[in-house]
This record gives C-alpha cells, sequence and structure tokens, in this order.
C-alpha cells in the first residue's frame, strides 16, 4: 500500500503542474482559433484520438498487468518479443492508415496534410506504449509522471512560440495546433527510449527465463484486445459525438454554424474547466492497475478491499468540493477561455457529469486489475446507447437544446459509474456501503 500511495501522490503532484499547464493551452487555442475554429479542432480530436487507442493496442495496459503478474526472469524476453510484434503492428496500421484516411469525409473541412500527420502518430504511440507499460508495471511512477510533463509543458511551449510570431489563417492554424500535439509525443518518445534502453541494459545482467512467443502473445492479447475494443468502443462515439450533437442542434432550429459553435463552448471551454480536476483521477487509474492485478493474482481479497475504500473516499473528498467550486465560479472561469454567457451555463449543467467522471475512471482500471475489461465495455455499450438516445430526443426539442444534451450527458455518466461499482462490489465479494467483513482471499 505504501507502494501504492507513493506512486499515486508523485503522479498527482506533477500531473496538477500538468493540467494548469493544460488549462493555458486551451486558453491560447480559444484565444487563437476562436469558438468556430475551436469547435473545428475539438470535432477532429477524437478521431485523432481514435488513432492513438488503435496504436497503442493498450500496451501500457497489457504490458504493466504481465510485468506486475510475473517474475522479473521473464520480463526481458517478454518485452524483446512486444518489440517484434509491435513493429509488425505498427508497419500494418500504417498502411491501412493511409488508405483508410483519404476515404473519410471529415477531413474535408482541414488542412490535407493532417492525415499525415495522423500517419506519423502511429509509431510514435506504439513505441512509447510499452515504455509506458514496463515503468507502470515496476512502480516506476517517476519516469510515467516526466513523461506526461514533458508532453504538455512541450506542446505549451510550441504552441506559443508558433502564433506568438507567426499569423495562420483558421485551416492552417488547426493544422499547426495539431503538430505541436504530435510534436509533444515526440519528444516524449525519445524520454522514454532513453530511459527504457538503459533499463533493458540492467535486466540483461540479471538472471533471465525463456517463455514461449505464443503464452507472452496471449498473455499480452487477453488483455489488451478487450482492452482496446473498451477504448476503441469509447474513441468512435467520442468521434461520432461532435457530429451527432451537432446534426441534433440543427434539426432543432440552430444553423450549423451556431451548433458548431455552441459544441464548441461545451468541449472547449466546459470541458476544459470541469476535466481539470480529473488528473488525480487519472493518476489513480495509473497506479490501481498493477497494484489491482497484483493483488487479485494473489487473491488478497482484504487489499483489493481496501484499495476500493481508500479510492472511493479519495475521490469523494477532492471531487465533491470540485464540482461546488466549479459551479460557483463558473462565471469568471469561463471567461477565460470566451466571452460567451453560454459557456459558464454548460460548465453548471454539467457538474454531475464531472463529478460522475471522476468516479468511473479510477472504478475502471479496477475493472481491469480484476480481468473485468469486458463488463466495462458492456458497461459503456449500454450507458452510450441510453445516452444518445437521450441526445436526440432531447437535443431535437427547440425547448431544450444543449441543455437537453447535457441532460443526457449526466445520465449516461451516471448509469456506467453504477454499472462498475456494481460489478466491482460483487467480484470481490463486498458489501455496496464497503463495510461487510472480507475473508483475506476468495
Amino acid at each position: 500500500m505504501a507502494v501504492f500511495f507513493k506512486g499515486a501522490l508523485i503522479l498527482i503532484g506533477v500531473a496538477f503542474i500538468g493540467e494548469c499547464i493544460e488549462f493555458l493551452t486551451n486558453m491560447v487555442l480559444a484565444n487563437e482559433l476562436g469558438a468556430h475554429g475551436m469547435g473545428l479542432y475539438m470535432s477532429i480530436l477524437p478521431v485523432i484520438f481514435l488513432i492513438v487507442t488503435i496504436a497503442s493496442m493498450e500496451l501500457p495496459i497489457s504490458i504493466s498487468k504481465f510485468i506486475a503478474e510475473k517474475e522479473e526472469k521473464y520480463h526481458r524476453g517478454m518485452l524483446q518479443y512486444t518489440i517484434r510484434l509491435t513493429i509488425l503492428f505498427v508497419l500494418l496500421l500504417m498502411a491501412a492508415a493511409v488508405l483508410w484516411l483519404h476515404a473519410l469525409p471529415v477531413f474535408r473541412h482541414y488542412h490535407p496534410y493532417i492525415r499525415w500527420l495522423i500517419v506519423a502518430l502511429i509509431p510514435i504511440i506504439a513505441f512509447s506504449s510499452i515504455a509506458r507499460g514496463y515503468f507502470m508495471g515496476v512502480q516506476q511512477m517517476g519516469k510515467i509522471a516526466v513523461a506526461n510533463f514533458l508532453r504538455k509543458i512541450m506542446q505549451l511551449v510550441l504552441l506559443v512560440f508558433l502564433f506568438h510570431w507567426i499569423q495562420f489563417d483558421l485551416e492552417l492554424s488547426i493544422f499547426i495546433a495539431l503538430c505541436t500535439l504530435v510534436g509533444s509525443d515526440l519528444i516524449v518518445l525519445l524520454y522514454l527510449f532513453h530511459m527504457f534502453v538503459l533499463q533493458m541494459k540492467m535486466l540483461k545482467k540479471k538472471e533471465q527465463a525463456e517463455m514461449g512467443g505464443k503464452t507472452i502473445r496471449r498473455s499480452l492479447l487477453a488483455v489488451s484486445l478487450p482492452t482496446t475494443g473498451m477504448r476503441v468502443f469509447h474513441s468512435i462515439t467520442n468521434a461520432i459525438e461532435p457530429f451527432f450533437i451537432k446534426w441534433v442542434l440543427v434539426k432543432s432550429g440552430m444553423t450549423e454554424t451556431m451548433a458548431n459553435e455552441h459544441f464548441g463552448l461545451m468541449a472547449g471551454v466546459a470541458f476544459t474547466i470541469g476535466f481539470f480536476p480529473a488528473f488525480i483521477a487519472h493518476s489513480l487509474s495509473t497506479v490501481l492497475i498493477p497494484t489491482v492485478s497484483e493483488a487479485y493474482v494473489k487473491k488478497d481479497g482484504l487489499k483489493l478491499q481496501k484499495l476500493l475504500q481508500q479510492v472511493m473516499m479519495m475521490t469523494f473528498v477532492y471531487g465533491l468540493p470540485a464540482v461546488v467550486i466549479i459551479y460557483l465560479f463558473a462565471v469568471p472561469l469561463a471567461a477565460l477561455f470566451s466571452h460567451s454567457a453560454a459557456a459558464a451555463v454548460y460548465v453548471q449543467l454539467l457538474w454531475p457529469y464531472f463529478l460522475f467522471h471522476y468516479f468511473v475512471i479510477p472504478m475502471q482500471a479496477f475493472l481491469i486489475g480484476l480481468g473485468l475489461v469486458r463488463d466495462a465495455l458492456a458497461h459503456f455499450v449500454w450507458s452510450t446507447a441510453v445516452m444518445y438516445c437521450l441526445i436526440y430526443f432531447l437535443g431535437v426539442n427547440p425547448q431544450y437544446q444543449m441543455a437537453g444534451v447535457m441532460i443526457a450527458m449526466n445520465t449516461g455518466t451516471l448509469l456506467v459509474m453504477m454499472m462498475h461499482y456494481l460489478t466491482i462490489c460483487k467480484k470481490i465479494e463486498v458489501s455496496l456501503i464497503l463495510r461487510k467483513p472480507m475473508k483475506h482471499t476468495f
């Protein structure tokens, strides 16, 4: 437990700084791109994140789980095999991306080179994922924290430098903003690759044992495939969501320009403010996966119960005050990004969405650690289906419009949070109030 809290505190501390930097980054983007440009930027990001999800194959999760569960003598052989497998996968994915991205109509409003930027991002994400997974598995969270910080600070530095010295039209400005995103990921890859090579040299000096390639592949894919499926589903729905919401708003009576601007205010302003405290949830999630995996393999039910209790309490302690502050200070916070009065209203309407989201992130990590990835995917499918139905039926109503969209989003997140929580409690045999006595093993 001491290792868990030490890793979590390191990640939380650095993540707080990183979120402050990202806050500034989004302010720069909002000022440079405007409401319409921010709407276009936020609309294309989910498509890019979908490619990133596929490229990573959730290797950080599967590798960290493998490292936490297996003896150290198997680590080097597994990593070498994973690198060879990743090279083959990257080549196939890049070839598919070159053909597939040109056929997507979503890019018609964007700079033509954005497609090639996404293709270049594939190997960067794939190989950095291997290093991330290893350092997560051995609980070297300091390196993960440094990588996360580098990504945030370098994107801000590149944005400020380029937009300060050079003026671009809107199409080129969005392309440049995405270039800074890819450039920061490249810098992170160089750092992680350097640290990973040093670690591999240290492993070479220690006791080695071979594990068959088929066994390694099966062990990794047993986690990677369902987790990637869940992430891909989530990414696809996120990629569709901007266009679906804007289509619904147009059906409710808005013009296409108005719909794009209102979505930009919600995604570029409200989400930026509301998800700011989520860095704590993401930090807990990173540490939880290997910790829960190790406890589950050892059948240490008492440790799992304590972990769940502490994570829920920590989330409540920071989450509730966070949404209260966000709600009360919505107007001055939203004014940092936009002069539109609607932005502050959207922040206030989405407070349940943000609060439930803080709980969903660590609970999803808990499910992955327990080997319940398929359950997590099923929860997202059901909650998304409910949310999309509500977005349509409420959003097309001229009396609701954006308010209806946000009611639907609040409902969907509440639903997935409750399903995650009930499944975890059932799996580790604990009551819903986390007070039922448990045995030390299942």
